[in-house]
């Protein structure tokens, strides 16, 4: 079968290499979020984490002067904002931590593996984004490596948390994809901003109540727990989206989400390094296989049909904002 190259797609390879970042940051959500939920209440920590990124993402926007009324979203955009928000911001997050009450983060990693083609199938839902049958065979590829190792890893018979994980791939997918496409019209650094802002009145009062509900347990958290929270609520919640987004302005959602599929093995090997999971050869033998599968899905022709912001402008949403201007 031969891959046709696609001849609107751009030489630079900013976008893929964006993406990698933010999934490197995101890899390490599972390990932390379960060391939060082994000491915190896992909706404090799912929506706790949001109200502490929405905090930073406030103060980035004052900084970039994009809360004056002239640069700030408009119309319809505020809808699809609170879209974005329902999948990334509450959706993901609450899910996710409920399933790490109760599965180790390699078998979370494993399940949320099948992101990619989740996001793929949003993405060509939308209809901005047509992947060819090329991409299509790599991302069913790619998924099929993931759910084997699921399998021989014996996870395939479904749990509780199972149903928890498929609810926040689902929603995550969603906020990736509407997110990426909006991404294109904001900004990736003011999408991520904004979705966490215009979360911020609903989950301030909700956290507070969580709080009082559970205070016992708050104050007598360890480092260790408020570590996990740490991470969540500035890295994964914050942070990896503003590579995340650049990265899908500049490279398209379905071709960079491709980068989601080392997502799994990425997970593992911080689950060993933190939580002291086990990591094996066949897990490199798979990590080595999909690799592969990502790069032929990079290289499949992604027909877009809606108009991207300049490349120029999405190239500068992340690594000159980040070391300077978080500080």
């Amino acid at each position: 079968m031969s891959i046709m190259k696609d001849p609107n797609h751009s030489p630079h390879s900013g976008g893929m290499l964006l993406g990698f970042i933010g999934v490197a940051i995101f890899s390490q959500t599972l390990p932390f979020t379960r060391m939060a939920v082994a000491e915190l209440d896992a909706t404090f920590v799912a929506l706790g984490r949001a109200v502490i990124a929405a905090a930073l993402a406030l103060a980035l926007l004052a900084m970039r002067g994009a809360l004056a009324s002239g640069r700030r979203p408009r119309g319809g955009q505020w809808l699809r904002l609170a879209v974005t928000a329902l999948g990334v911001v509450v959706g993901f997050p609450v899910f996710s931590s409920l399933a790490m009450r109760e599965v180790p983060s390699g078998h979370g990693a494993i399940v949320i593996g099948l992101l990619p083609l989740a996001t793929a199938v949003f993405a060509a839902w939308f209809g901005n984004e047509r992947p060819s049958l090329g991409f299509w065979l790599s991302a069913l590829a790619g998924s099929a490596l993931v759910v084997a190792f699921a399998l021989w890893q014996g996870a395939g018979g479904l749990q509780h948390a199972d149903w928890y994980l498929f609810l926040a791939v689902v929603l995550g997918a969603l906020g990736y994809a509407e997110g990426g496409k909006l991404s294109r019209e904001l900004g990736g650094l003011e999408t991520i901003s904004w979705a966490l802002v215009v979360s911020l009145p609903v989950l301030a009062p909700v956290v507070a109540w969580l709080g009082l509900e559970h205070a016992a347990s708050i104050a007598a958290a360890s480092p260790r727990a408020w570590l996990g929270m740490a991470y969540v609520s500035v890295f994964s919640m914050f942070i990896g989206f503003l590579f995340w987004y650049a990265g899908l302005a500049k490279g398209g959602v379905a071709r960079v989400g491709q980068i989601q599929l080392l997502q799994p093995f990425l997970t593992l090997a911080g689950g060993a390094l933190i939580l002291a999971e086990p990591l094996d050869a066949a897990t490199v033998a798979f990590a080595v296989a999909v690799i592969a599968v990502v790069a032929l899905g990079r290289r499949a022709a992604v027909r877009n049909t809606a108009p991207a912001m300049p490349l120029a402008s999405a190239a500068e949403e992340a690594p000159p904002i980040l070391p300077g201007r978080l500080h």
